[in-house]
């Protein structure tokens, strides 16, 4: 009889809000600054994500995200929304360069009930560091555009192109119903990577993304980009977890290498509690947006 109410206060408390997993590490493209990809790996079996799947269901999971590599390169990226949803999971998302979309997929996607594609744009034309440009997805944005029953949103990067390109691509999400935000580049531990001319372009970016009445002073990226304090109470490992090909549940992205990270299928609650109130090393100069993003409700609560 008091397994339930435990059960409630167990999610209330640590749940997780929010995962991303890696359905494949392999990708199509090669770009330059990307260190969450390569050209070999097959992907992850679809028992083996069915399995994923049970298990964040059983850890509160709220959001879940399919990622990589490209994750339409695994065969099964789409049976496993369609799985999640048959789990209860309220929202399934998905991270795509967008290259592969085709109008079938994307009624394929809408049948399952995505409901969020987020693909980063890098600019206009394309370089010796990124195809994943404007002028190379102008074939696939429109297909969305028309067809997709879900939201998209299209992401410039700040530090992987310059303002005038992050503009463009902004003002086309804009012009043809897109949401958009604004990342900034970081290296392979999760820090700021941005070159000094690049900063006076942030302010001027994320107002015209958020409008003039946001207060760019309480965003961690202008506290980053301005030498402000930014540390923050990461709840990285409980509240947002990253579930690598191999079925590790580590804190972000950019923290998979670490030793001490254990198979998603051992995670506990205990593990829950400990992560949220694990103090990351990493966490004054985080650039990771979903570990930022999912800490803010609890940032009144301790951690030590």
């Amino acid at each position: 009889m008091l397994e339930a109410p435990r059960r409630l206060v167990q999610r209330a408390l640590y749940g997780n809000w929010l995962a991303q997993v890696v359905v494949t590490r392999r990708c199509n493209l090669a770009c330059g600054y990307c260190n969450e990809f390569d050209k070999t790996s097959k992907p992850v079996p679809l028992e083996t994500l069915r399995r994923v799947v049970d298990k964040l269901h059983e850890l509160g999971t709220i959001t879940l995200e399919l990622t990589g590599g490209e994750p339409l390169l695994n065969p099964h990226t789409v049976e496993v929304l369609r799985y999640a949803r048959e789990r209860g999971i309220p929202r399934r998302r998905m991270i795509s360069n967008g290259f592969l979309l085709t109008r079938e997929i994307i009624e394929q996607l809408n049948d399952v009930g995505l409901y969020q594609l987020s693909i980063s744009v890098d600019g206009v034309e394309a370089n010796d560091t990124t195809e994943k440009v404007l002028n190379q997805l102008r074939k696939r944005l429109p297909l969305l555009e028309q067809h997709a029953k879900f939201r998209v949103q299209l992401g410039a990067v700040l530090g992987s192109t310059n303002a005038s390109d992050a503009t463009a691509v902004v003002d086309y999400a804009h012009a043809h119903g897109f949401h958009t935000n604004l990342n900034i580049l970081h290296d392979a531990d999760g820090q700021l990577k941005l070159p000094p001319a690049a900063l006076a372009d942030y302010k001027s970016l994320v107002t015209k993304i958020h409008g003039r009445k946001y207060d760019v002073r309480g965003d961690y990226r202008w506290r980053l980009v301005n030498g402000v304090d930014a540390d923050f109470h990461c709840r990285s490992g409980s509240r947002y977890i990253y579930v690598d090909e191999f079925q590790r549940a580590t804190w972000c992205s950019q923290t998979r290498t670490q030793p001490q990270f254990k198979s998603l299928f051992d995670y506990t609650w205990d593990d829950m509690k400990e992560q949220f109130h694990q103090k990351k090393p990493c966490s004054a100069t985080c650039t990771i947006g979903c570990s930022r993003r999912v800490a803010r409700l609890d940032e009144w609560r301790s951690q030590t």
